[in-house]
């Protein structure tokens, strides 16, 4: 059939004049901002305000009659949660909601590798593509500051340029997938005990140097588009909507331009959600884990009683715009967004990733000649341990996962050390319940252990895989750890292994540092992390010597909980006092001495210092060269030193840059981080690795004038592989 030319150009006209009376915020070729007011100006008050809390566990509403779509969101940050029911905590059973699991982030920082976090963040950020998601609940970069922290195998560790450096790479690439990253838990969430309502005082110069520059640099660096604010309080105000934190700080000081979501159940009070920062209030009315609530999605603070407050001038209306506009701004980031890629899920592309993340975050803490353990000499291999078989994945809280595939450490043993490796319990823990442990009788955990220790005594050599799980109590969410020691007798279980078999390989899965009273009986020690999908082949690799170990500590290891700058002061520091109608209040005596800073300055030597960790191989540290030999208000220099490696294997070697202040009108640690890199040697192999020292890696935060300072004088550069560890030094001065 021949079509006349006639109609044809009508079918033209009609088309192009339905495209010049599209609405502006659909049309994506217009800027954001446009598209922004331009929704803001068609919607209701109604509209508005149902953009701010939540529809459902895990979303809020969009805005049907626009076509505007709602924002799904998922817990992580290790792997995208299984689909959870509307509204309840049930998980929906569906078939097709399996991933991979990550790494966890302690396990990320552990690399201290920017190309691991950037590979991170490109695939989880795929697998919540895949799945649908438009925000996922990670980064989280909360400070370690207590080893009992039951949620520190979350975050990055002890050091906040560490935890920043490694933080930006992951945010950059989940969001290049239109998933936005939220960065978690603003702010000062080092603590499970008492999180809802414990109030933090600390001082600014405390506040600015160690807990907020990783959540600065995910902003300002990272472009984080979403930000989920703590449980706790500060200034004797909730995070979710605390003034100072969110407005002053957050928006006024570092410029967010993204969207505020509480913490579920973290919001507490309508006029302070709607003045002070808040955008999307998720979960209230419940434990952000379990209790459900009678309430329904509109009686939420930012709900019916948000629309009654502003219709009786209560609070103004610019306030829902704002929060609109920000909300707005997100979707068209991310469920609006039709430039984003398809993504994927449990591919090989991505157990490859998790592998090589894995890989390069174990660290081998001791080692006396026994390890790699050469498969052709060691044919009777016993294991002993319930992390060898134990699904690391269940438990923990919100980071729980269902995992497509998980290969566990003892047969991946088996396949390098074939069928001479034996294996026995050791201990038993229980399954992982929140907020709530099973009780092993003393009787079972006695049979194990003698089991153990008489199967040891026929063994080439004993490989023991123990350590923390995801149990209340351990490493899991609201719960913190009770004892600085491991759990289930394991340190007894230890010290009978070696007493029976000299040949004992320690290789612990935990999220935290832990007492080790053993520690001068075995021959060698193995710090794993949850690991995820790929926790075995790792293992087994760097056991056999297939892979070189070269991750470092994220966190120092005291020898007793009391050398911990948190627990030095006693229950004000940690986890607080409890007061009669005023809540919990805990003082950070600490101050700005955390982790290894306190171990310096106070001269208490750590078991195991921040950043360190062996490798199979040995590096040499050459000369240090700078550039100039002091640096101008504004300026920089660069510092180069070559690094040499010395041993018969290839390996990693992160390479530290500390920088120190010889004399400073305020207290100041011995030093401070200001720079690392990894850089992978052959045997015999020379780098020059260098950096760049600018101005603002010499200041301070002055809380009396409100301002970063760098003071004229001398300064060192610290070059070394761990922080105790300094290989060499230069000196250099800085003027205004």
């Amino acid at each position: 059939m021949k079509i006349k030319p006639i109609l044809v150009f009508m079918a033209v006209v009609s088309s192009s004049l339905a495209i010049a009376q599209q609405p502006i915020y659909l049309d994506r070729t217009r800027p954001v901002e446009d598209r922004v007011e331009d929704a803001l100006s068609r919607m209701t008050l109604e509209e508005k305000v149902r953009l701010c809390h939540a529809q459902a566990k895990f979303s809020s509403a969009g805005v049907p009659r626009l076509g505007i779509p709602e924002i799904w969101m998922s817990d992580g940050p290790h792997g995208v949660r299984a689909e959870i029911n509307w509204n309840d905590w049930g998980y929906s059973k569906w078939k097709n909601d399996s991933i991979t699991a990550f790494p966890a982030l302690t396990a990320l920082a552990a690399t201290w590798n920017r190309d691991m976090s950037a590979l991170y963040g490109k695939s989880i950020g795929e697998e919540a593509r895949y799945r649908e998601k438009d925000v996922l609940l990670g980064p989280g970069v909360n400070i370690y500051r207590t080893p009992l922290n039951g949620r520190n195998f979350e975050y990055m560790g002890e050091d906040p340029y560490l935890a920043g450096e490694m933080a930006v790479p992951y945010v950059k690439e989940i969001q290049k997938n239109g998933v936005a990253a939220c960065v978690k838990h603003f702010a000062l969430n080092n603590q499970e005990i008492w999180r809802g309502s414990v109030d933090v005082v600390l001082s600014d110069r405390a506040l600015y140097e160690i807990y907020l520059p990783a959540f600065r640099k995910t902003v300002q660096e990272g472009g984080a588009w979403t930000i989920m604010g703590a449980y706790n309080r500060i200034w004797n105000q909730h995070c979710c909507h605390n003034n100072r934190l969110l407005n002053r700080i957050l928006r006024d000081e570092w410029g967010f331009d993204g969207v505020v979501i509480t913490d579920w159940g973290g919001a507490h009070d309508t006029k302070e959600a709607a003045l002070n920062g808040l955008d999307i209030e998720m979960g209230s009315f419940t434990n952000g884990l379990t209790s459900e609530s009678e309430f329904t999605f509109d009686d939420y603070y930012l709900g019916k009683p948000y629309l009654k407050m502003i219709r009786n001038g209560e609070v103004p209306e610019a306030t829902v715009d704002a929060k609109a506009r920000n909300i707005l701004r997100l979707i068209f980031r991310t469920a609006m967004n039709t430039d984003k890629p398809f993504g994927s899920v449990a591919s090989p592309e991505h157990y490859a990733a998790a592998k090589e993340i894995g890989d390069e975050a174990i660290v081998l803490l001791k080692n006396n000649g026994i390890l790699p353990l050469n498969p052709s000499k060691y044919r009777k291999v016993l294991v002993v341990g319930e992390n060898a078989i134990r699904l690391l994945n269940e438990g923990g809280g919100s980071s729980e996962l269902k995992v497509k595939d998980m290969f566990s450490p003892l047969d991946a043993i088996r396949a390098v050390y074939g069928d001479g490796v034996k294996y026995t319990e050791g201990y038993r823990s229980g399954r992982p319940r929140y907020g709530k442990e099973d009780k092993i009788s003393g009787r079972i955990l006695d049979s194990l252990r003698i089991q153990a220790v008489d199967m040891a005594r026929d063994a080439d050599v004993v490989i023991y895989i123990g350590g923390l799980n995801k149990n209340a109590f351990q490493d899991c969410e609201s719960t913190d750890r009770r004892e600085y020691n491991l759990p289930w007798g394991q340190d007894r279980i230890i010290e009978e292994l070696v007493a029976v078999n000299p040949n004992v390989i320690v290789a612990n899965i935990t999220g935290n540092a832990y007492a080790m009273p053993w520690l001068n009986k075995v021959p060698a020690v193995i710090q794993s992390w949850y690991l995820g999908t790929m926790i075995g082949p790792s293992m087994a690799d760097v056991i056999s010597g297939k892979v070189n170990p070269s991750g470092k500590l994220p966190f120092s290891f005291p020898k007793r909980i009391e050398d911990n700058g948190a627990h030095y002061y006693g229950e004000r520091s940690y986890p607080g006092i409890e007061n009669t109608g005023d809540g919990p209040r805990q003082e950070y005596l600490d101050d700005i001495f955390v982790g290894y800073r306190w171990h310096d300055t106070k001269k208490i030597p750590a078991m195991f210092p921040f950043g360190y960790g062996l490798s199979y191989t040995a590096f040499k540290y050459g000369k240090p060269s700078l550039s100039a030999d002091e640096i101008a208000a504004g300026g920089s220099l660069t510092l180069t030193v070559p690094v040499t490696n010395i041993g018969s294997v290839e390996g990693k070697e992160v390479v530290q840059l500390y920088i120190s202040d010889e004399k400073s009108s305020l207290p100041r640690p011995l030093k401070e981080l200001k720079g690392f890199r990894k850089v992978n040697l052959k045997p015999g192999q020379t780098e020059e690795v260098s950096f760049t020292v600018t101005a603002d890696d010499l200041k301070f935060f002055d809380d009396k004038t409100h301002e970063w300072v760098a003071e004229p004088g001398a300064f060192k550069a610290l070059i070394g592989s761990s922080s105790t560890d300094i290989r060499v030094k230069s000196r250099f001065k800085y003027r205004q």
